[in-house]
Parts: structure tokens; C-alpha cells; sequence
């Protein structure tokens, strides 16, 4: 059978597949279906300074090929998990990265300076996040932006640092290219798109948001663009993420340039996504005779 190990800023996965981040809680609800030693790791539910209550409510929506979130950071803050949370999932077999979301610089360097003295095996960072000192403007928006917090962050981060990266850009290469500029150690991509929906009758936005993320099947060909613009420009590894539903997804991602991969959305239709990704993957590497994962990565061909 295939080698199903990866290597991502030196922290070694069983396989490449992670749960996103804001799709798995802290995994304690997906323990009831299988051993989390399933997955190769667990992106954290984001974590901010302090608890967040998130937005009011309606926040989740469905869409054709996916659905809009705007559930707005609810978490119980980066204290609460490492000392009620973090000792739980150290006892899970997988690896345990947390992610990070702030509104200024300092909020972030905080985080990863605490996190920094716990056993968490890597730090992403969420920069779609606005900037209250920069008038509201997401850190991942510009190359000023993401190099600026990717860089700040680096000083007080002693774990692998992974940045996490929007999709709602004019060109994706410039924008990993700044986030390895600044000291990323990895980066995932791509996070959600900016959507809304309007419902006819009220004539009132689905989401109280107004707009949310959309995620999901439909975000599939963005993120494979993505991937392969971004892994043409950076020589550090990429985590690939958007729109995963099944193995021969997972594949494309790898063919494109992804090192590893992060599902999300997929759990809330099927929470044994995971499972599955993992049985085709591993049967269509044996039955094309590659003994590696890793020999995917980037084997797009050319025309």
C-alpha cells in the first residue's frame, strides 16, 4: 500500500487529511463516529484574544453547490481552549493546529506568543480578518497586508507558522508570494468567497450579515486555480482546501500543487467524508502503482 505520510513545515501528518478550521468544533462531536487518529490533523475552530459571541442569527444559508456562513468567530476565546480544550485533543492521535483571527496586529502576536508555550504542533493564521487600525481592510487583501501581519506574527511565533489566505484577491500568486516573503512557514488556501443570497419574499438578505462566506462543491475549480497559480510562485508547502467533497477532488488539488489538504463543508452532509476520501485516495495511488502521496503533489501536465 501506498505511503500515505506528509511533511509540512517539518511537522509530520499520518495522511493529508485535515479537518478545516469553523467546520469541526474541536472534534469532540466527530469522536462519536470514529477515532480522530482517522485524520492526519484538526484545524481548530477559530480562536480569538477574548470569547466571541459571533453574529445574530439567521448566519448559515444554503446555496447551489454550497452554502454561505457568516457565523462571525464564536469561540470561547484562546484561554478557554488551552486549558479546557487543547488537553483533550492532545489525547486524539492526530495533529493539533490552532487557528488564530485578530482585529489588529497585537491581537495576533498575543495569541501566538501564548499558543507558542503549549504543545499545539502549528499556528495558522486567518487573515480575512478586518484591520481596525487600517479602516476596516482585511489583513489578506493586499501584499502589504499579509506581509505586514505575516511578519509581525513571525517575532513571536516559535511553532510552525502557517497563513491562511482569502480568495477574494486580484492575483493570488502575489499574495502567497508576500505571505512567504514574511516568514510563512506554509500556507492553506483558499479560504471562502464572499457571497450573499436575498430572499424573494421579504426581499431581505438570507444571512443578517448581509453577505458570508461561500464554501462548498462550487468553490472546487477556484481552489484548484488557486492552488496552481499560488504553487508556481512559493516554494513553501501548500495546504489546499475548497470545495472537497470527494477523493478524486482531493487528487486535483494534489495534481495542482497541494501538499495536504483541508475539508470542511462536506461534514455537515457526511460526516464519514474523511473515511472515504482516504479509502479512494489510497486505492487510486495503488492502483497506479505510486508508492507515495507526496509524488502527487504538483504532477499536473502541461499541454
Amino acid at each position: 500500500m501506498a505511503d500515505m505520510k506528509v511533511k509540512i513545515a517539518g511537522v509530520e501528518f499520518e495522511n493529508p487529511l485535515i479537518a478545516a478550521s469553523g467546520t469541526f468544533g474541536f472534534g469532540r462531536e466527530y469522536a462519536e463516529f470514529y477515532p480522530l487518529s482517522t485524520l492526519g490533523g484538526i484545524s481548530c475552530k477559530g480562536l480569538t484574544l477574548k470569547e466571541r459571541a459571533g453574529n445574530p442569527p439567521p448566519r448559515i444559508a444554503e446555496t447551489p453547490g454550497g452554502m454561505l456562513n457568516a457565523v462571525g468567530l464564536q469561540n470561547p476565546g484562546v484561554d478557554y481552549f488551552i486549558e479546557h480544550e487543547l488537553p483533550w485533543l492532545r489525547e486524539q492521535g492526530t495533529r493539533i493546529i490552532a487557528n488564530i483571527a485578530g482585529n489588529t496586529p497585537e491581537e495576533y502576536c498575543e495569541m501566538a506568543e501564548k499558543l507558542s508555550d503549549t504543545d499545539v504542533d502549528m499556528i495558522e493564521l486567518n487573515i480575512s480578518c478586518p484591520n481596525v487600525k487600517q479602516g476596516g481592510v482585511q489583513f489578506g487583501t493586499s501584499c502589504a497586508g499579509v506581509e505586514g501581519i505575516t511578519s509581525a506574527v513571525r517575532g513571536y511565533c516559535k511553532k510552525p507558522l502557517m497563513v491562511k489566505l482569502s480568495p477574494n484577491v486580484s492575483d493570488i500568486g502575489e499574495i502567497a508570494a508576500a505571505a512567504e516573503s514574511g516568514g510563512a512557514d506554509a500556507i492553506s488556501m483558499i479560504n471562502t468567497l464572499t457571497g450573499m443570497r436575498i430572499d424573494i419574499n421579504t426581499r431581505r438578505p438570507i444571512i443578517h450579515n448581509n453577505t458570508g462566506g461561500l464554501s462548498g462543491p462550487a468553490l472546487l475549480p477556484v481552489a484548484v486555480r488557486m492552488v496552481w497559480q499560488a504553487a508556481g510562485r512559493v516554494k513553501i508547502p501548500i495546504v489546499g482546501m475548497g470545495g472537497i467533497s470527494k477523493w478524486q477532488d482531493a487528487v486535483e488539488l494534489l495534481l495542482a500543487g497541494a501538499s495536504a489538504l483541508q475539508i470542511g463543508t462536506v461534514f455537515f452532509s457526511d460526516p464519514y467524508a474523511p473515511v472515504k476520501i482516504l479509502e479512494g485516495l489510497q486505492s487510486y495511488l495503488d492502483r497506479n502503482g505510486i508508492g507515495s502521496v507526496t509524488e502527487l503533489t504538483g504532477q499536473i501536465r502541461p499541454y
